[in-house]
C-alpha cells in the first residue's frame, strides 16, 4: 500500500504534465495546420499569379509577331508605292513614242512592271464609267455631263490608283461628270 499511497500523487502531476503535453502538441499541431493553410493558400496565389503572367507574355509575344508582320507588310507597301510614279512616266512615255523599236521596249518594260505589282498582289483601280466612290478615288475636277450623261459619274482617270486587298496604296485622281 505504500507504494499505491506514492503513486497516487505522482499520477495526477503525470496526468497534468501529459495533458500539458497534449495541449501543446495540440498548439503546435494547430500553429502547424494553420502555417499548412497559409503555405497552401500563398501556392495557390503564386500559382494564379504565374498563369496570369505567362498568358499576358503569350499574349505579348503574338501581339508583337503581328505588329512585327504588319510592319513588314507597311514597308513591302511604300516601296511598292514608290514604284507607282515610274509606272505612269512609263505609260506617258509609251503614248509618246515615235520610232516602233522603241515603243516596243517600253511596252516591254511596262509588261514586266505590271506583272511585278500583279505578283504583289496589287490592283489597278479603274473607275471609269462607275459613279463616283471616295473610297477609293480622289475627284481633282468636275465637267459638266454631257447630253445623256448622268451626275456623278467617272468620266476620266487622271492618275490611276492602286490597291492590295482591301488597302488602297493609291487613290485613283479622277475626273468626274457634274
Amino acid at each position: 500500500m505504500e507504494n499505491e499511497e506514492l503513486k497516487e500523487p505522482i499520477a495526477p502531476e503525470m496526468e497534468e504534465k501529459e495533458e500539458k503535453a497534449t495541449k501543446e502538441k495540440k498548439k503546435i499541431n494547430k500553429k502547424t495546420q494553420e502555417e499548412i493553410e497559409k503555405a497552401q493558400l500563398e501556392a495557390e496565389e503564386s500559382k494564379r499569379k504565374w498563369y496570369a503572367v505567362t498568358a499576358e507574355y503569350e499574349n505579348y509575344r503574338r501581339r508583337t509577331q503581328n505588329q512585327a508582320a504588319q510592319r513588314y507588310l507597311d514597308g513591302r507597301n511604300d516601296v511598292i508605292a514608290a514604284l507607282f510614279p515610274i509606272g505612269d512616266n512609263l505609260e506617258r512615255a509609251l503614248l509618246s513614242c515615235t520610232d516602233e523599236n522603241t515603243k516596243q521596249g517600253v511596252e516591254m518594260v511596262l509588261a514586266s512592271f505590271k506583272k511585278v505589282l500583279e505578283g504583289e498582289g496589287v490592283e489597278e483601280i479603274n473607275p471609269i464609267g462607275q459613279p463616283f466612290d471616295a473610297t477609293y478615288s480622289e475627284a481633282i475636277m468636275a465637267t459638266p455631263a454631257q447630253e445623256g450623261e448622268e451626275s456623278g459619274i467617272v468620266k476620266q482617270v487622271y492618275v490611276k490608283g492602286y490597291k492590295k486587298g482591301d488597302k488602297i496604296l493609291r487613290y485613283a485622281q479622277v475626273i468626274v461628270t457634274q
